[in-house]
């Protein structure tokens, strides 16, 4: 992707995730903003967007990090949230194990704490152990805990999967941790 494309990735995620009202916007309570008024927002803060900019940012985000509605006049984050949305997500039966990617300087608190959303709405978890490292790889040295994420489902643990694949549950308690590496 163009650094013109991360560059407006990284704005959507700001906005559509964090603060819309940065550039005063409004989302609806599924998240959802309407792409017309998104581009004359941000016009008013000072970044340029145009529909198709706008369009190529989405359908050429290798995470698919947002969403366009089928008429292509809605968007939205798929899942990261800190703000409270609803993206209307079914709870799933999650596969046996999930992965979370994190730092290893991480490692003694969450073993201590378990995985907690911090300021988003979920914690979120990888259905492979490589996107669990490149995940973790982004905030330094990775290292990749294994979730029982079956043994948590049977206990009551609501899991989601966004539309973009990531698999999304309120916490996760230490004990539901394996050591990964």
């Amino acid at each position: 992707m163009s650094d013109s494309l991360v560059t407006i990735s990284k704005f959507l995620s700001l906005i559509l995730r964090h603060q819309p009202e940065k550039i005063g916007l409004a989302l609806d309570a599924e998240g959802w903003a309407l792409v017309d008024e998104l581009i004359a927002c941000a016009a008013n803060h000072g970044t340029v967007l145009s529909s198709e900019l706008l369009f190529e940012a989405v359908d050429k985000n290798s995470k698919k990090r947002f969403a366009l509605d089928a008429s292509r006049t809605r968007i939205r984050a798929n899942q990261g949230h800190s703000i409270d949305v609803d993206l209307r997500l079914t709870p799933l039966e999650p596969p046996p194990i999930l992965f979370h990617g994190t730092a290893t300087r991480f490692v003694d608190s969450i073993l201590r704490e378990g995985l907690r959303p911090g300021s988003r709405q979920h914690v979120h978890l990888s259905a492979t152990r490589e996107t669990a490292i490149a995940v973790g790889a982004r905030h330094g040295v990775p290292f990749v805990f294994e979730v029982d994420a079956s043994a948590m489902h049977r206990d009551g643990c609501a899991f989601f999967r966004s539309e973009n694949g990531v698999w999304l549950t309120a916490r996760v308690p230490a004990p539901y941790l394996i050591s990964g590496k």
